[in-house]
């Protein structure tokens, strides 16, 4: 049997291996040079799962839990693990819909029958002895022609209408015995990889699914009650349920029967209605500093304008104030893990010089507002002079909004503080979320094209700093907030994918890039493309693709 060379990248070792091993035996011979135990690996920069038989030299790169790929496959896998343990212990009638996630753990209801504590600890005891027998999780590979009536037999979702719009000649089936469904994306080879989970009960049919740690895998991600988290998701699923799109193929099918200017239309003014909400909601709380935080790509810049324009219909004037103009002088800014400036911690903006100007403002007196010069990395006063009179209110927008250590000496009745993020109301379908990080990455990669100068390459390798900053710094203080906003729209993915597929397919294989651009790729033929000639001057998504009344 011919000898191939196995060059192993993040161990920076080199083996010789026959021809046809799989990679999970590569693994296996590399055991010790692992902190972690690997999940997936990548093969000349192609995403793959272990059970891959290699056949010629190559460049292998392995993902461990604490990676986002491995952290990926350990969740799905673990979310396919639940479902069939669901059904072995309650038969076909349960319906499990994994709808959202809350502190790195996912809520999920079921339908069809009733579930209470025991229920749900006589399933977690079904997955652990699933666990404890190593079951192999297999993957099949069959024609779209065929997939229709295997799903209808076997899984429990109907994809029926997916497959419509499918462009691949073959589906993918995820098998554990004899149990079929669809998982997106790849997952780890046999149960016994997840041996750290939990579920834990909720009321009105629902349970949440923990997750381990991702840095601290030994250890699971706390079950926190986020109330008003949960409230604004509730919301948005009602919302997407009203508007009959709860999963890619009824937004599909919303397209091809042109129903989307519809769509367009209501989502449009489900933002408007609620913008004006949050508006009556300050003006009878008389509140004159509104503080408006939210992660990468919500959309802040053009809710703040529209809420302005909502005060102003209250006889409320309105003054814009960017916490990216009070950063401190480059010689002064903090210096994070990796030696770099970190501009993303509280420690990186004047919180003595906010304070004093915000309560010198509501004192009625005159203050000339900085503009940070990021050239120079300075703050530069060029004039830019603020007074408030009896019923101006001032609009403060920036990461650190709702931390209370950035307004610690104003006045808690004077401030109301808005949350704002891009929380995905669809899934794929009930078993396969999408998550909002991926949203907001998608929207980053446009807008960065579009107006900042940035190639899709650029935004994906920053984005796990972005994604590190905002765990530090914003979503631990989202239940601070006042009222929260969710800027996602039911349609976007629709109107983003044209613009954003030709900036991923630049990426070519020689860049570490390719393999997150390439599953984006993938993740964007669940959709059908729209024009954008329906998409209102004011609408938060024109901030992404261009066109916006406010630019």
């Amino acid at each position: 049997m011919e000898k191939i060379n196995i060059n192993i990248l993040n161990i920076n070792k080199s083996i010789m291996v026959d021809e046809g091993v799989s990679l999970l035996e590569i693994a296996n011979m590399c055991g010790d040079s692992f902190s972690e135990e690997p999940l997936l690996a990548a093969v000349d920069n192609e995403l793959v799962e272990l059970k891959l038989k290699v056949t010629k030299s190559c460049d292998v790169c392995f993902f461990d839990i604490k990676t986002a790929y491995g952290y990926s496959a350990y969740q799905r896998s673990l979310i396919f693990l639940m479902i069939y343990s669901f059904k072995q212990v309650l038969g076909d009638v349960a319906k499990i819909t994994v709808k959202h996630s809350i502190n790195q753990n996912y809520y999920c209801t079921v339908d069809g029958v009733d579930i209470d504590s025991e229920v749900i600890a006589e399933v977690e005891k079904f997955m652990g002895d699933a666990v404890k027998k190593d079951i192999p999780i297999e993957k099949l590979s069959v024609p779209v022609s065929e997939g229709i009536s295997f799903y209808s037999s076997y899984a429990d979702t109907d994809l029926t209408e997916e497959l419509k719009y499918t462009r691949s000649s073959n589906i993918t089936m995820n098998k554990i015995e004899n149990f079929y469904d669809y998982m997106y994306g790849p997952m780890v080879p046999s149960t016994g990889y997840l041996k750290i989970f939990g579920l834990v009960y909720k009321k009105d049919n629902g349970f949440v699914i923990r997750f381990p740690l991702r840095n601290e895998c030994s250890k699971l991600n706390e079950v926190i009650n986020y109330e008003k988290l949960m409230n604004i998701f509730e919301e948005s699923s009602n919302w997407a349920k009203i508007l009959k799109v709860e999963s890619a193929k009824y937004l599909n099918n919303a397209i091809c029967a042109g129903g989307i200017r519809d769509i367009i239309c209501l989502s449009e003014a489900f933002h408007e209605k609620k913008l004006a909400q949050i508006s009556d909601m300050i003006a009878t709380g008389k509140k004159r500093v509104i503080l408006i935080a939210g992660p990468s790509s919500s959309g802040k810049t053009t809710f703040a304008k529209r809420l302005c324009i909502q005060l102003k219909v209250n006889g409320i004037k309105p003054h814009i104030i960017s916490l990216d103009n009070y950063y401190l002088d480059g010689d002064r800014t903090p210096i994070d893990e990796f030696g770099k400036p970190d501009y993303e911690c509280l420690e990186s903006i004047d919180v003595p010089q906010i304070n004093d100007d915000i309560n010198l403002l509501l004192k009625g007196e005159t203050v000339q507002v900085p503009e940070y010069n990021f050239y120079k990395k300075r703050r530069e006063y060029t004039g830019n002079f603020i007074k408030l009179a009896e019923n101006d209110v001032l609009v403060i927008e920036g990461i650190h909004g709702l931390n209370e250590k950035l307004t610690k000496q104003v006045p808690k009745e004077s401030k109301f503080k808005i949350y704002i993020s891009a929380l995905t109301q669809i899934n794929i379908n009930p078993h396969n979320r999408i998550t909002t990080t991926d949203t907001r990455l998608i929207r980053r990669i446009v807008r960065d094209s579009q107006f900042r100068g940035f190639d899709a390459i650029n935004t994906i390798g920053i984005w796990d700093s972005v994604l590190r900053g905002e765990r530090k710094y914003i979503f631990p203080y989202q239940e601070e907030a006042d009222v929260m906003f969710n800027s996602a729209l039911v349609y976007e993915l629709a109107i983003l994918k044209p613009y954003v597929e030709p900036l991923l397919f630049k990426i070519d294989k020689s860049h570490p890039e390719y393999i997150e651009a390439k599953r984006l790729i993938k993740f964007m033929n669940n959709f059908l493309s729209i024009n954008d000639k329906y998409i209102p001057q004011n609408s938060i998504i024109r901030e992404f693709i261009g066109g916006s009344c406010f630019e």
